[in-house]
């Protein structure tokens, strides 16, 4: 599901920059998993990164399946138990999931608009775009491959990444993106990450902009992507 936003472009000052010109048009990516962490650089963004005439792209690959995103926050995922569902079997329990799916997808679409307020509040026009996906990892870089962005913006860690195993947060996505995306990536450090805490990349492989801020550079040689679920439509 994409939603779109055309918002007109302010006159403001610069920040801090790449070295182009002012008046050429950037769609910059920005990564997010509906956590403080993405909250975070998506903050520091509008503050530090973004300059007039960019136009952001919020991407976001939401699980296939409701249960993997349990911790995303208060939606009711329980499967409604009773008479009901017992005599109609399969239907209900169909009817049940197609209950869930819907209301994750309006969950899912309401944390991706909260998290596009500071978007909204310093005019920067901007779209958010959702994807479906059981490998967040790799439909990212496809995603990426497929918008074609200047630069990817992300957070050094997702949602409880620093205490869970689970293989699609961005705690393990950020390093995967930098090192598979075919644009730079931007990785920023939410406030209470120790130094290269949840990053586990080389001091080489990073150029800092700041305290807490690493740019990579994309690899040279040519990726190769591949749909984890070509299938299934965008939702």
């Amino acid at each position: 599901m994409d939603t779109h936003h055309a918002l007109p472009d302010p006159e403001r000052p610069a920040r801090l920059l790449p070295s182009a010109s002012a008046g050429s048009r950037r769609r910059i990516a920005i990564a997010v998993d509906l956590s403080d962490e993405s909250a975070h650089a998506v903050s520091w963004a509008v503050r530090n990164y973004l300059r007039p005439g960019d136009a952001v792209v919020l991407l976001h690959v939401r699980p296939t399946s409701v249960l993997y995103g349990a911790d995303w926050g208060a939606v009711d995922l329980s499967l409604p138990a009773g008479d009901d569902d017992a005599e109609n079997g399969l239907a209900g329990s169909e009817e049940s999931q197609r209950k869930m799916e819907e209301d994750f997808d309006a969950f899912t679409t309401s944390k991706a608009q909260d998290l596009a307020q500071p978007l909204v509040e310093a005019q920067i026009p901007f779209k958010i775009h959702i994807v479906k996906d059981h490998d967040m990892k790799e439909r990212l870089c496809l995603e990426v491959e497929r918008l074609g962005p200047s630069a990817v913006i992300m957070g050094s860690r997702g949602f409880g990444a620093a205490r869970s195993v689970s293989k699609s947060r961005l705690g393990s996505v950020s390093d995967y993106c930098v090192h598979h995306c075919a644009c730079p990536v931007v990785v920023v450090r939410y406030p209470d990450d120790g130094a290269g805490a949840g990053s586990g990349l080389d001091n080489g492989e990073a150029k800092k902009l700041d305290e807490g801020v690493e740019l990579h550079l994309a690899p040279e040689e040519e990726q190769e992507y591949h749909d984890a679920a070509e299938e299934q439509k965008d939702a």
